[in-house]
């Protein structure tokens, strides 16, 4: 199970805790720390700018600024203040962690902070899928810092029909201090590159890194699932059921990763429209604390659909 195996993995960097995990190492600046639940729709703690000593890890991190409980000879997290997994209306519920919205690939107290970095604390629900890879909700991340200290390029691949959405996501990433370049869709990119695909569902769902948005979490870790032909868009709960179908002018903005590449973000729609809409809604106030975000004339609305 990939959210046993995540915090599993904590115990192969336990030991940094009593060691150079803690202390060693300049101490990273501009950092933040927000802890939250159920994908983000109850926000628990945000903190801009956390305690820090040396060189931090993702765990000693957590531990410096809140009361941790844990398992597994300290390795694996069981609760945050006091709110624990485990079991939740008969379904899992577990802690996992994010840092630039790209789901953990190492344990916690293996994991060093760096400076810049957005680490995200998140207890929700996993009885639909156990990795959702990636996530919109601490942008401008990942594009601004990168991942593990790296900055990585940027590039926002235009579907033909999408040249407005694709200047004002130009534009927004400008804005964020973030340099793009601008290519096709289609074009080759390195694994290590950031793709932004901007256009109609319709146009994008050929490109293999937007096709498992068609087959919903399990494939993507995006809790939304366009039609076929791209003309309506689904949106999910978290236990997977159908909540919302969305038609004409809709948006969606979603991250979603393939292994150890770079995460790829949509900013897509049911048409035009809806495209134009997702990407003049590519902004922190827009995304922070959402691990996607459909967009509608009415408004932004998280994805997954939660009650509140």
């Amino acid at each position: 199970m990939r959210a046993l195996a995540t915090n599993l993995a904590l115990l192969l960097g336990a030991f940094y805790l009593a060691g150079c995990g803690l202390g060693a190492g300049p101490a990273p600046t501009a950092v933040q720390l927000v802890v939250s639940r159920d994908f983000g729709s109850r926000l628990l703690g945000r903190t801009g700018a956390p305690r820090v000593s040396g060189q931090e890890t993702v765990m000693s991190l957590l531990m410096r600024n809140h009361a941790v409980s844990t398992r597994y000879s300290g390795g694996f997290v069981q609760s945050i203040d006091g709110l624990a997994g485990g079991q939740e209306a008969g379904q899992p519920v577990d802690w996992f962690y994010y840092v630039n919205g790209v789901e953990a690939g190492h344990g916690a107290a293996a994991t060093n902070v760096h400076a810049g970095d957005h680490v995200w604390w998140d207890r929700h629900d996993w009885s639909q899928t156990e990795d959702v890879p990636a996530v919109v909700g601490s942008f401008p991340e990942p594009f601004l810092n990168g991942l593990e200290g790296k900055r990585l390029p940027v590039r926002i691949e235009c579907a033909p029909q999408a040249a407005s959405a694709c200047a004002t996501v130009a534009r927004k990433m400008r804005e964020a201090g973030v340099p793009a370049a601008l290519a096709a869709t289609g074009s080759s990119a390195g694994p290590l590159t950031l793709r932004v695909l901007v256009g109609a569902f319709a146009g994008l769902r050929y490109d293999p890194a937007a096709q498992p948005v068609l087959q919903g979490p399990r494939a993507s870790g995006v809790y939304a699932r366009f039609s076929a032909d791209g003309s309506t868009l689904e949106l999910l709960d978290q236990d997977g059921r159908q909540v919302r179908t969305l038609g004409a002018d809709a948006g969606l903005i979603a991250a979603t990763r393939s292994g150890e590449d770079a995460p790829v973000w949509l900013v897509t729609g049911t048409d035009a429209a809806g495209v134009q809409l997702a990407a003049r809604s590519l902004d922190a106030a827009t995304l922070h604390d959402r691990f996607a975000v459909a967009l509608t004339p009415g408004g932004a609305l998280p994805v997954p659909q939660t009650g509140s």
